[in-house]
């Protein structure tokens, strides 16, 4: 009886192609990547569907495999719903089988509800169309569909005590919003912990991060802050991250007293006492 088969995304399919390319022309990932000038970790992530090179590394890729712009081309249909900043991390989070993700001032997208995510967008957008806010919202919130299965991937979300206390949305908003997140760190399906204030200066004090790991290949590490976002697979830059964030953790309020923290928010927020 035939097996199943996931269906692969035009990303796998460009990976799996671009693999086979290599794979003909007798090169290795690390010589690829010499000639892409980018390293063999790169390639690994291009062949796996995580990342796609960018226009002028997809033209080095093809001067490289002889593929008389195959692959540049080929580039130009794989368009993307997120901003450029972060169409990468997008992608890197539906096959990650581990996110350690951090927040200094906002709950992260994964775990946003509408209205708080809505509100979001309103904050920033000084001119804007219902039409846009609902789409916007819809990309955001669609993006938490990998935490439907009950394993992958592993969530650990560290806040700083500010994401609490910074009211977005309204207290209603809050309330909903600091519950869905009790909720799931109550079902088992994210660890959750929480820097308070009391805790003073600590590692991860410039921004949002996060690191994630995957079965077979290097873990990586973004950053983000304004309108931009930095992804990092050099294995010395995410040690340091993996580091900053296991400093910060130590600091932070163990799983119990942080579940305990955010449904105490969301009780003051429900009741108007923030």
């Amino acid at each position: 009886m035939a097996m199943n088969r996931k269906a692969r995304t035009p990303r796998e399919k460009y990976g799996e192609e671009l693999r086979l390319r290599r794979t003909a022309a007798g090169l290795t990932q690390e010589a690829l990547g010499d000639q892409v000038v980018c390293s063999p970790t790169l390639i690994s992530h291009y062949e796996a569907g995580r990342r796609l090179p960018n226009p002028d590394d997809a033209q080095r890729v093809d001067r490289a495999l002889q593929t008389d712009g195959f692959f540049a081309r080929w580039l130009e249909d794989l368009e993307t719903k997120y901003a450029d900043h972060f169409a990468v991390m997008a992608e890197l989070e539906r096959q990650a089988t581990l996110i350690q993700q951090f927040a200094l001032s906002l709950v992260p997208g994964l775990l946003q509800t509408d209205g708080y995510a809505r509100a979001l967008f309103r904050a920033y957008r000084p001119n804007h169309r219902q039409e846009d806010l609902d789409r916007d919202v819809v990309i955001r919130t669609e993006r938490a569909h990998i935490l439907d299965g009950p394993l992958n991937p592993v969530l650990w979300t560290m806040l700083d005590e500010a994401v609490l206390r910074r009211q977005v949305g309204g207290p209603q908003v809050m309330a909903e919003q600091l519950r869905k997140i009790a909720d799931m760190a109550d079902a088992g399906r994210l660890r959750l912990h929480v820097l308070p204030f009391s805790a003073g200066a600590h590692s991860l004090q410039e921004g949002l991060a996060s690191l994630m790991g995957f079965e077979d290949s290097a873990s990586v590490a973004y950053v983000e802050g304004f309108l931009t976002g930095h992804l990092m697979d050099d294995p010395a830059l995410v040690k340091a991250c993996r580091t900053a964030y296991d400093l910060a953790l130590s600091d932070a309020m163990s799983h119990q007293e942080s579940l305990a923290l955010v449904r105490a928010a969301a009780e003051e927020y429900e009741h108007g006492q923030q």
